[in-house]
């Protein structure tokens, strides 16, 4: 083996904190169009091959906190990726617009997507190919729908109904398990007894999604303006699950070792992010990684890692801390076949005003 000089050592060493260093892509970007949210939409992946959802509309500098018109219509996107998240195509699938007539939480829809209609069951979850979407029309009490398909997010079946549970109603993101053919679990959120946001509750069906059964609450009701909504989940073994679920300020985590029927809290992983939702991975080695979106200064994107099933977490990952306002977030994160993460979120920055979806990759 060829022994280094000082210059070739510290040049290898400089290659290889370059190679590992977070990078930045771009994975959405338009002059005046706000795109966000993919955490509430999902990402599928498929070795090198990634999609994720998220909402794009007009910029409005005066519409709030979130700078979206809430009077001119917005559209549900796909990003599609077939090299690792290195470069991006947009998609914009007919068959998973939102029904005629609805909205996205306030914003209206320039939707000609199907009616709703019930689901007949059947689906199989273990599909190659296969992708699960739930989607909400209110933050706090939806009415809720879902959609699937099986040939990697082309085509889309549905929307389907999705029950309330009993609940005044469900706003359901997308955070899924599948268990077997005809079998999965989902974690939705459901209102508080004063209609607002929320807690989370364990649902599953076992005949395809023809009908689905609650199983348990993941959280107690959160007091006073506190909620917990916004779930994550990775199974660890056939009856043990982690949930990492967004409060107000922090990121809480629970485990269940009996399949969802009953949940213990485990602490903080984030005990302050400004008010973000987690992204909570299963690396190939066993370790947890959880990013989420940071709302306070410097605005940006962060990590954490635990080795020891969220016991314990590391220190902050910071993966960028550029943004240029708290607007941003929202992160979703996969692990591509070389063992290096592909994290998804809207952002801002100093460039443009207009929200963007970016991507970071790093190790």
């Amino acid at each position: 083996m060829p022994v280094l000089n000082r210059r070739q050592f510290l040049a290898s060493a400089a290659m290889a904190m370059h190679s590992s260093a977070p990078r930045h892509v771009t994975v959405f970007r338009e002059p005046g169009k706000f795109a966000g949210w993919p955490a509430n939409h999902g990402i599928w992946s498929w070795d090198n091959e990634i999609v994720v959802g998220f909402e794009v509309g007009e910029y409005d500098a005066g519409a709030g906190f979130h700078a979206i018109s809430h009077t001119k219509p917005a559209v549900h996107c796909l990003a599609r990726s077939l090299d690792g998240g290195e470069s991006w195509r947009i998609e914009r699938p007919a068959s998973l617009q939102p029904p005629p007539n609805r909205k996205i939480a306030d914003i209206p829809t320039a939707s000609t997507g199907p009616e709703l209609k019930d689901c007949p069951g059947g689906i199989d979850f273990t599909a190659p190919g296969f992708a699960l979407t739930l989607r909400m029309e209110d933050i706090h009490v939806g009415p809720s729908r879902f959609y699937y398909s099986t040939d990697r997010c082309k085509s889309w079946s549905g929307p389907f109904h999705f029950p309330n549970f009993g609940e005044k109603g469900i706003a359901a993101r997308t955070d899924y398990l599948v268990n077997g053919k005809h079998d999965c679990t989902a974690f939705v959120t459901a209102p508080k007894p004063n209609g607002r946001e929320g807690r989370v509750l364990c649902v599953r069906t076992r005949d395809g999604g023809k009908s689905w059964q609650r199983v348990a609450w993941v959280t107690p009701e959160p007091p006073g303006e506190d909620f917990a909504i916004m779930p994550s989940s990775v199974r660890l073994g056939p009856k043990t699950i982690l949930t990492a679920v967004r409060h107000r300020e922090f990121i809480d985590l629970y485990r269940s070792d009996d399949d969802g029927l009953s949940w213990r809290r485990l602490g903080k992983p984030a005990p302050q992010t400004g008010g973000n939702p987690p992204a909570l991975v299963l690396l190939p080695d066993r370790r947890l990684a959880i990013t989420y979106g940071y709302r306070l200064r410097p605005y940006g994107i962060r990590g954490r890692y635990s080795s020891d099933e969220g016991m314990t977490w590391s220190e902050e990952i910071i993966l960028r801390q550029d943004g240029a306002a708290p607007d941003l977030g929202y992160t979703r994160t996969v692990c591509r076949s070389d063992g290096r993460m592909v994290t998804v979120y809207y952002y801002n920055d100093t460039s443009s005003p207009e929200r963007y979806i970016g991507a970071t990759i790093w190790s």
